[in-house]
């Protein structure tokens, strides 16, 4: 890993692939044992958490189903405190467990407006599985059921995470450096 320029940001490794890997692992192996009567449908949370999605998938031994949304709610390295959802939710999920598969939480903003979407769907359960997780920052009543990892409230990039469309491709978490 070696640092790397996006736009006019710099980043630097933070978090290495094999390290992430591990702790996927660990969080598969949770959700398989929570949901290992069940057939549950993971909603994966676009564009950010189709890496964790992916992994995620990969891993589990559990007949289960994916589906995505697609919601936005940051603008360059900030978060706009807004959320718009893009793309719907086609499946039918009432009476079924949910897991959604976010690649961070912060504010939480983007998980309390899918919850209450879903909620009024009756969903049996709504779960929460997230690659990372911003402890100091997430003040939501929400519980996040499932976490790879926690870091702190800086900005990342790699993995699934962007800095305006760039980085995603990037192996393991790289964070932003202060010029």
């Amino acid at each position: 890993m070696k640092k790397v320029t996006l736009h006019d940001k710099h980043f630097e490794p933070f978090i290495g692939a094999a390290e992430l890997a591990a702790a996927i692992d660990v969080v598969a192996e949770k959700v398989a044992a929570k949901y290992a009567d069940n057939v549950p449908l993971f909603l994966g949370v676009l564009n950010g958490s189709y890496f964790f999605a992916s992994e995620l998938m990969k891993r589990l031994p559990i007949t289960c189903e994916i589906s995505f949304v697609k919601v936005a709610s940051y603008h360059g390295t900030v978060s706009s405190g807004t959320v718009s959802q893009l793309i719907g939710l086609q499946e039918r999920i009432a009476g079924r467990h949910v897991v959604v598969v976010e690649d961070i939480v912060d504010t939480g903003n983007t998980i309390e407006h899918i919850v209450e979407a879903l909620r009024e769907k009756s969903p049996a359960s709504i779960a929460i599985a997230s690659l990372l997780l911003k402890p100091d920052v997430y003040k939501k009543d929400i519980p996040v059921d499932f976490v790879a990892m926690e870091i702190p409230n800086i900005f990342v990039v790699g993995s699934g995470l962007d800095h305006d469309g760039l980085g995603r491709n990037l192996p393991g978490i790289y964070r932003i450096v202060n010029n």
